[in-house]
């Protein structure tokens, strides 16, 4: 299994622990480590930056010969802690970046200054083409079996274009929850793939054990796309909570999204409600249970140690 990522990340197999929102954590990416694939964790999982700093610090320690980490950025205006954030990972190190929702072109720059590679989310051509201009180190293809904001374009075809248009590694985001996935993708053409919502149900993670045990129960037909949470569509368990209140935005909302001058407002108000009931269904006890999963969960049948997951991805 050796492509460009792995030639990259210097790691053995061509995997990355995706990035997942109230999900990842230091254990869950010194065990991807150990198992052989890179991890990630989004800086907003960190309230400040000196938690920030002490995860840097306690992974580059624990990172073993061949292991490799990195940091996800949201690299738009809306992260006020953005700038903040970047320079704690460019003072501490760490072997990659990848960003998010906006223009990763300072983070590219401060990035390689300090010997930071950075990798790109895009969800189409026309944006790969951008950050591939600018510098990126590697394009992260979300596709439209991705968990959580995804693309729009079927994974074939987004690999497709990206891989023979561009001359930088295409990293595939989505719909691989097994072996075959992984071949499928690279039969694409990718170098590699980004798996998020199996670590779901790993040991360590620090969600409930309702929500891993969610991941388990139920499948891919059970993934539905909700406006609910941020106002942008994002991926979910259809559980009975989320049948109830629905998975469109409602009509006043609706009605205030074609004011101009409300929309920004709006937006700002149903993301922060939305976040806050994603993470009380996430770390406790509630009957608001809107979890955010993927359709590759089909293939999570028990609640199992990082380093087990990733046997089962690759053998």
């Amino acid at each position: 299994m050796d492509t460009a990522l792995t030639q990259l990340l210097h790691i053995k197999y061509p995997i990355i622990q995706a990035p997942m929102f109230l999900v990842s954590n230091v254990a869950m990416v010194k065990e991807a480590m150990y198992g052989g694939i890179a991890g990630c964790i989004p800086a907003l999982n960190y309230r400040t930056l000196d938690e920030l700093r002490f995860a840097l610090r306690e992974l580059k320690a624990a990172k073993p010969k061949g292991g490799s980490f990195g940091f996800n950025l949201i690299v738009n205006k809306s992260n006020v802690k953005y700038k903040g954030q970047l320079e704690v990972i460019c003072e501490e190190g760490c072997d990659f970046i990848i960003t998010s929702l906006g223009s990763p072109e300072e983070t590219i720059n401060q990035a390689h200054k300090a010997g930071i590679k950075v990798f790109c989310d895009v969800t189409d051509l026309r944006f790969a083409k951008k950050v591939e201009a600018l510098g990126a180190d590697a394009i992260i293809a979300v596709n439209n079996k991705a968990g959580g904001h995804r693309g729009n374009i079927a994974p074939e075809q987004l690999i497709g274009d990206l891989s023979k248009n561009c001359k930088i590694p295409v990293i595939s985001a989505g719909g691989v929850g097994c072996k075959a996935d992984i071949d499928t993708m690279l039969g694409y053409g990718a170098q590699g793939v980004s798996v998020g919502s199996p670590f779901i149900a790993s040991l360590e993670a620090e969600v409930t054990n309702d929500y891993k045990q969610a991941c388990v129960d139920y499948g891919a037909e059970d993934i539905v796309m909700t406006e609910r949470i941020s106002g942008t569509p994002c991926t979910v368990i259809n559980t009975p909570y989320v049948q109830k209140i629905g998975t469109k935005s409602t009509w006043i909302e609706n009605l205030l999204n074609k004011n101009r001058t409300l929309k920004k407002w709006v937006k700002m108000i149903r993301f922060s409600i939305g976040m806050n009931a994603t993470k009380n269904a996430a770390t406790k006890a509630t009957y608001k249970t809107v979890w955010v999963a993927g359709p590759s969960i089909e293939h999570t049948k028990a609640i199992l140690p990082t380093r087990l997951i990733i046997k089962k991805l690759i053998s």
